[in-house]
Protein backbone atom coordinates (compact mmCIF):
# COMPACT_ATOMS: atom_id res chain seq x y z
CA UNK A 1 0.00 0.00 0.00
CA UNK A 2 1.25 3.41 -0.85
CA UNK A 3 1.05 6.25 1.43
CA UNK A 4 1.31 9.84 -0.56
CA UNK A 5 1.04 12.66 1.82
CA UNK A 6 -1.86 15.40 0.12
CA UNK A 7 -1.39 18.88 1.74
CA UNK A 8 -3.97 20.81 0.21
CA UNK A 9 -6.89 20.89 1.63
CA UNK A 10 -8.84 21.86 -1.91
CA UNK A 11 -7.92 18.43 -2.21
CA UNK A 12 -8.96 16.76 0.59
CA UNK A 13 -12.38 16.00 -0.28
CA UNK A 14 -12.39 15.33 -3.86
CA UNK A 15 -9.18 12.69 -3.79
CA UNK A 16 -9.49 11.04 -0.49
CA UNK A 17 -13.04 9.97 -2.17
CA UNK A 18 -11.32 8.73 -5.73
CA UNK A 19 -8.47 7.08 -4.08
CA UNK A 20 -8.62 5.88 -0.47
CA UNK A 21 -11.84 3.30 -2.12
CA UNK A 22 -9.38 1.82 -4.01
CA UNK A 23 -6.72 1.69 -0.89
CA UNK A 24 -4.01 3.61 -2.40
CA UNK A 25 -3.29 6.79 -0.56
CA UNK A 26 -3.52 7.71 2.68
CA UNK A 27 -4.67 11.80 2.86
CA UNK A 28 -3.08 14.24 5.23
CA UNK A 29 -4.16 17.89 4.80
CA UNK A 30 -2.66 20.93 6.17
CA UNK A 31 -2.70 24.41 4.45
CA UNK A 32 0.28 26.77 2.26
CA UNK A 33 1.33 24.11 -0.48
CA UNK A 34 0.53 24.21 -3.94
CA UNK A 35 -2.48 22.22 -5.66
CA UNK A 36 -2.32 19.59 -7.16
CA UNK A 37 -2.98 21.80 -10.78
CA UNK A 38 0.07 23.93 -10.10
CA UNK A 39 2.26 21.07 -9.64
CA UNK A 40 1.31 19.91 -12.55
CA UNK A 41 1.37 23.02 -14.38
CA UNK A 42 4.99 23.69 -13.11
CA UNK A 43 6.32 20.49 -13.38
CA UNK A 44 5.14 20.82 -17.68
CA UNK A 45 6.64 23.93 -18.09
CA UNK A 46 9.87 23.09 -16.98
CA UNK A 47 9.90 20.64 -19.16
CA UNK A 48 8.86 22.62 -22.11
CA UNK A 49 5.74 21.06 -23.19
CA UNK A 50 2.35 22.65 -23.86
CA UNK A 51 -0.83 22.07 -22.32
CA UNK A 52 -1.48 20.48 -26.03
CA UNK A 53 1.65 18.29 -25.91
CA UNK A 54 0.90 16.81 -22.75
CA UNK A 55 -2.73 15.92 -23.94
CA UNK A 56 -1.43 14.26 -26.74
CA UNK A 57 1.11 11.71 -24.90
CA UNK A 58 -1.89 11.34 -22.12
CA UNK A 59 -4.33 10.64 -25.09
CA UNK A 60 -6.77 13.12 -23.84
CA UNK A 61 -8.09 16.55 -24.92
CA UNK A 62 -6.08 19.78 -24.17
CA UNK A 63 -9.22 20.81 -21.90
CA UNK A 64 -8.91 18.40 -19.74
CA UNK A 65 -4.97 19.45 -18.79
CA UNK A 66 -6.56 22.98 -18.36
CA UNK A 67 -8.88 21.76 -16.30
CA UNK A 68 -6.60 20.05 -14.12
CA UNK A 69 -4.04 23.34 -13.41
CA UNK A 70 -6.92 25.59 -13.36
CA UNK A 71 -8.14 23.33 -10.24
CA UNK A 72 -11.60 22.18 -11.72
CA UNK A 73 -11.15 18.63 -11.76
CA UNK A 74 -8.62 15.89 -11.01
CA UNK A 75 -7.32 12.97 -12.71
CA UNK A 76 -8.09 9.73 -11.82
CA UNK A 77 -6.15 6.85 -9.96
CA UNK A 78 -4.61 5.54 -12.77
CA UNK A 79 -4.56 9.05 -14.84
CA UNK A 80 -2.45 10.30 -12.49
CA UNK A 81 0.37 7.34 -12.41
CA UNK A 82 0.31 7.93 -16.20
CA UNK A 83 0.66 11.78 -15.79
CA UNK A 84 3.61 11.05 -13.40
CA UNK A 85 5.34 8.84 -15.63
CA UNK A 86 5.04 11.15 -18.46
CA UNK A 87 6.30 14.56 -16.65
CA UNK A 88 9.04 12.40 -14.97
CA UNK A 89 8.35 12.79 -11.45
CA UNK A 90 6.32 10.90 -8.71
CA UNK A 91 2.97 11.16 -7.75
CA UNK A 92 4.02 12.65 -4.36
CA UNK A 93 5.47 15.94 -5.75
CA UNK A 94 2.36 16.03 -7.76
CA UNK A 95 0.07 15.29 -5.02
CA UNK A 96 1.60 18.19 -2.77
CA UNK A 97 5.57 17.79 -2.34
CA UNK A 98 6.99 21.07 -3.13
CA UNK A 99 8.74 21.69 -6.17
CA UNK A 100 11.93 23.48 -6.45
CA UNK A 101 11.98 26.23 -9.59
CA UNK A 102 13.87 23.99 -12.17
CA UNK A 103 15.51 25.02 -15.28
CA UNK A 104 14.33 23.73 -18.64
CA UNK A 105 16.63 21.65 -20.31
CA UNK A 106 16.79 22.49 -23.87
CA UNK A 107 18.15 19.15 -25.01
CA UNK A 108 15.35 17.57 -23.25
CA UNK A 109 12.96 19.77 -24.38
CA UNK A 110 13.87 19.40 -28.23
CA UNK A 111 13.53 15.47 -27.18
CA UNK A 112 10.22 15.35 -25.92
CA UNK A 113 9.35 17.97 -28.90
CA UNK A 114 10.66 15.84 -31.36
CA UNK A 115 8.49 12.76 -29.57
CA UNK A 116 5.67 14.43 -30.06
CA UNK A 117 6.01 15.30 -33.65
CA UNK A 118 6.77 11.24 -33.97
CA UNK A 119 3.80 10.68 -32.11
CA UNK A 120 1.51 12.71 -34.95
CA UNK A 121 3.62 11.27 -37.57
CA UNK A 122 2.57 7.58 -36.43
CA UNK A 123 -0.84 9.07 -35.67
CA UNK A 124 -1.26 10.23 -39.60
CA UNK A 125 0.57 7.08 -40.63
CA UNK A 126 -1.85 4.52 -39.18
CA UNK A 127 -5.22 6.88 -40.04
CA UNK A 128 -4.19 6.65 -43.66
CA UNK A 129 -3.57 2.84 -43.39
CA UNK A 130 -6.53 2.35 -42.33
CA UNK A 131 -7.83 4.54 -44.80
CA UNK A 132 -6.15 2.22 -47.42
CA UNK A 133 -6.94 -1.03 -46.42
CA UNK A 134 -10.99 -0.18 -46.26
CA UNK A 135 -10.53 1.01 -49.68
CA UNK A 136 -8.79 -2.27 -50.53
CA UNK A 137 -10.94 -4.57 -48.88
CA UNK A 138 -14.09 -2.98 -50.43
CA UNK A 139 -12.07 -2.91 -54.10
CA UNK A 140 -11.45 -6.87 -53.44
CA UNK A 141 -15.84 -7.07 -52.27
CA UNK A 142 -16.26 -5.48 -55.67
CA UNK A 143 -14.32 -7.40 -57.80
CA UNK A 144 -16.18 -10.41 -56.29
CA UNK A 145 -18.98 -9.64 -56.63
CA UNK A 146 -19.07 -8.48 -60.30
CA UNK A 147 -17.55 -11.72 -61.08
CA UNK A 148 -20.46 -13.10 -58.88
CA UNK A 149 -23.02 -11.20 -61.43
CA UNK A 150 -20.91 -12.22 -64.63
CA UNK A 151 -21.21 -15.94 -63.42
CA UNK A 152 -25.00 -15.23 -62.92
CA UNK A 153 -25.86 -13.88 -66.12
CA UNK A 154 -23.92 -16.23 -68.03
CA UNK A 155 -23.67 -14.26 -71.53
CA UNK A 156 -27.78 -14.40 -71.38
CA UNK A 157 -27.38 -11.06 -73.16
CA UNK A 158 -25.73 -12.75 -76.31
CA UNK A 159 -29.13 -13.83 -77.01
CA UNK A 160 -30.67 -11.19 -76.99
CA UNK A 161 -33.18 -9.48 -80.17
CA UNK A 162 -30.26 -7.25 -81.20
CA UNK A 163 -32.58 -5.83 -83.72
CA UNK A 164 -33.93 -3.85 -81.01
CA UNK A 165 -31.69 -1.12 -80.30
CA UNK A 166 -32.17 -0.53 -76.60
CA UNK A 167 -31.40 -3.88 -76.30
CA UNK A 168 -28.35 -3.94 -78.59
CA UNK A 169 -26.72 -1.01 -77.03
CA UNK A 170 -27.45 -2.77 -73.60
CA UNK A 171 -26.12 -6.05 -74.97
CA UNK A 172 -22.92 -4.16 -76.27
CA UNK A 173 -22.06 -2.11 -73.79
CA UNK A 174 -22.19 -5.90 -70.94
CA UNK A 175 -20.09 -7.78 -73.32
CA UNK A 176 -17.59 -4.84 -73.19
CA UNK A 177 -18.05 -4.53 -69.64
CA UNK A 178 -17.21 -8.08 -69.18
CA UNK A 179 -14.74 -8.39 -71.85
CA UNK A 180 -12.24 -5.66 -69.79
CA UNK A 181 -13.45 -6.72 -66.47
CA UNK A 182 -11.99 -10.80 -67.32
CA UNK A 183 -8.90 -9.07 -68.48
CA UNK A 184 -8.34 -6.58 -66.05
CA UNK A 185 -10.22 -7.88 -62.57
CA UNK A 186 -7.35 -10.54 -62.27
CA UNK A 187 -3.66 -7.58 -61.83
CA UNK A 188 -6.49 -5.56 -60.07
CA UNK A 189 -7.59 -8.10 -57.64
CA UNK A 190 -3.60 -9.09 -57.03
CA UNK A 191 -2.14 -5.81 -56.33
CA UNK A 192 -5.23 -4.83 -54.04
CA UNK A 193 -3.83 -8.32 -52.26
CA UNK A 194 -0.43 -7.68 -52.24
CA UNK A 195 -1.44 -4.35 -51.11
CA UNK A 196 -3.47 -5.69 -47.64
CA UNK A 197 -0.34 -7.79 -46.91
CA UNK A 198 1.85 -4.57 -47.14
CA UNK A 199 -0.04 -2.67 -44.59
CA UNK A 200 -1.16 -5.33 -42.97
Amino acid sequence: MYVVIVRCCWQRAVISTMLLSKGMYGIECCKGVPMLGTNIKTVRTAQGLSQEELALKLHVVRQTISKWEQGRSVPDSEMLVALAEVLKTSVGILLGEDIPEQQVNELSVLASKLEVINQQLAEQKRARQRLARIVLVGLCIAIAGLYGFFIMLNGEYLGWNYADTELAIMGVGLHALEWLFMRTAPIVLLAALLGLWHIR
